[in-house]
């Protein structure tokens, strides 16, 4: 299986990237990713004024996929999400949501036997482990993003939902898309409130393909159970509208359900989340669960 090695790395969407591996569509492939830090921190005691901040959130790749062109809607298949080694979390007074936290400090987590090994001072836990990809995009259609910013070409959403098994849809604006992907989580929380997960090096592996859905709204999630649609904004209140508005684009334009049926199983089964609070814009999806559509007759993407 063809792979990119962790030292193909890029920190922002680009245009004018060069692809580091072709493939073909429906052809599998590996990504293995540094965490958010690059790999930096790597003992209890490594500080954050050890770090090299210009290497903050790389991603690996780009790749570049046979046959795509730019409008084409890409579907991404996540098949596989092998953690590497152990995960990093950090503390930084002023930075994410939380206000009280006045100390920084590093702590480094085993995360063997499906578990997240996480001490307190009231005890230890194990946490289950629920890997996900942080950082995934392919190249904007004009200026350069920032790896840690999320946007219409994914980026830093730092959605949850994005793991193994789920299918994210994204639509290319330049030939061969030019697809990658970092910052992987071994577990992480709706919000990422004090600015990080389980940080974790990683070996993933895709697979990706043009899908006919020209009205889908983008980026657009599939687990399998629910539809979710994402969307980031610079304010949580224009954030939630988006989101709200891509699911109610998605029943009523593919699905094919009247505008009103639309907004009141909006209303009575989904599920309006936030994503993340601590990137320069901010995160949220709308979550649609499956099970009542197909009793309605849709059957998928």
């Amino acid at each position: 299986m063809k792979q990119v090695s962790d030292t193909h790395l890029f920190y922002a969407f680009s245009p004018d990237m060069q692809p580091v591996l072709t493939v073909s569509q429906g052809e599998e492939f590996i990504l293995e990713t540094r965490d958010c830090f690059a790999n930096q921190l790597k003992t209890n005691d490594d500080t954050l004024d050890d770090l090299d901040w210009t290497q903050i959130n790389p991603a690996t790749g780009p790749v570049f996929v046979e046959g795509v062109k730019p409008g084409d809607l890409l579907r991404i298949d996540i098949k596989h999400i092998e953690l590497i080694g152990t995960s990093v979390m950090t503390t930084i007074p002023g930075s994410g949501a939380i206000s009280g936290v006045t100390e920084a400090s590093t702590l480094v987590l085993e995360n063997t036997g499906g578990v997240l090994a996480l001490p307190t001072a009231l005890g230890d836990l194990k946490l289950e482990l629920k890997p996900m990809i942080g950082v995934i995009g392919l190249a904007p259609e004009s200026e350069s993003v920032p790896n840690g910013t999320p946007g219409v070409h994914g980026g830093n959403m730092d959605c949850n939902l994005i793991g193994e098994g789920a299918s994210l849809y994204l639509r290319a604006a330049h030939e061969g898309g030019l697809f990658g992907c970092g910052d992987i989580h071994a577990l992480m929380g709706d919000g990422e409130v004090v600015v990080c997960g389980a940080e974790t090096p990683a070996r993933s592996t895709f697979e990706i393909s043009v899908v006919d859905y020209k009205a889908l709204p983008v980026p657009f999630l599939e687990t399998d159970d629910r539809y979710i649609s994402i969307a980031s904004a610079a304010t949580s209140d224009e954030a939630y509208k988006q989101a709200i508005d891509q699911m109610f684009d998605f029943l009523t334009d593919i699905v094919g359900l009247p505008a009103n049926d639309a907004g009141r199983l909006m209303s009575l089964i989904g599920d309006l989340r936030f994503c993340q609070v601590v990137d320069p814009l901010i995160t949220i999806r709308f979550e649609f669960p499956k099970a009542q559509l197909l009793e309605l007759g849709f059957a998928g993407l």
